[in-house]
């Protein structure tokens, strides 16, 4: 009986694959596109969201909370959000005529006082007013208050979406709700009820003129116990808010 045939045909020898080496910058590359796409999603969803659920809480607020908590001093937060419609109409004037009387016709920034502003830091002097309401609520909302050209650039940023995705009227909103009036207090509704033992939506004009008095400084100045400067600045904000036309300066703000 024949043996079986146990010969086999040896099969060609494979030459081993060699992986392909990554250039770097290909790498970099692709690492950069991954990080803004991203940084787009994530800042971007984040203000989209804002536009329709209100703000938690802010990173001055935190930074507060810690710092009362180091100290050693009373830390509770006196924040209240409430809706636009529910915050007297005299408030949001206010703001508007202390801090950026141009806020219902610009694009997120004051050309002009921002080229006053610098021409004046130039010859050291300090210039207010430089920051219109769009950026400091996109510095308060979404950034840190340490100065930087890193948080600057940011801050650009985040003024342009909120400009273009909230709209006027909500970023008003926002900034009444969240701008600190006090230690330890932010928004309208926290002061009101701490300082004149009502609601912001009942705030008259000479109440709502000192909450907005005290916002270049809140931490060194006091609605209570206003100082000279608090004094002479109060009735300075009311002619103002007359001089704009009252209330319907602010009337037909832009929505979206």
């Amino acid at each position: 009986m024949a043996g079986k045939n146990t010969y086999r045909k040896p099969s060609p020898k494979t030459t081993p694959k060699i992986a392909k080496k990554v250039p770097v910058f290909s790498y970099i590359k692709k690492l950069l596109y991954k990080a803004v796409f991203y940084f787009l999603i994530i800042t971007v969803g984040s203000v989209a969201v804002f536009k329709f659920v209100p703000i938690p809480f802010t990173w001055t607020m935190l930074d507060q909370k810690v710092d009362s908590l180091m100290d050693g001093e009373d830390s509770e937060i006196h924040y209240a959000w409430r809706s636009y419609d529910n915050v007297s109409r005299e408030m949001h004037l206010a703001v508007v005529a202390a801090e950026d009387q141009l806020f219902p016709d610009h694009f997120g920034f004051d050309f002009k006082h921002m080229q006053i502003a610098y021409k004046n830091n130039l010859k050291g002097k300090k210039v207010r007013g430089a920051s219109t309401i769009s950026q400091q609520v996109a510095k308060n909302v979404f950034l840190w208050q340490e100065r930087s050209y890193i948080r600057k650039a940011l801050e650009v940023y985040f003024t342009f979406l909120i400009e273009i995705i909230w709209g006027k009227q909500r970023i008003l909103e926002v900034y009444v709700n969240v701008a600190e009036m006090g230690k330890n207090t932010f928004g309208a509704e926290a002061a009101a009820q701490r300082y004149f033992d009502k609601s912001a939506k009942n705030l008259s004009r000479e109440q709502a003129a000192k909450l907005a008095a005290v916002l270049p400084s809140p931490r060194k100045w006091s609605v209570t116990k206003p100082g000279p400067y608090v004094s002479r600045r109060v009735p300075k904000i009311t002619r103002q808010m007359r001089a704009l036309g009252g209330t319907a300066y602010i009337k037909d703000l832009r929505s979206f």
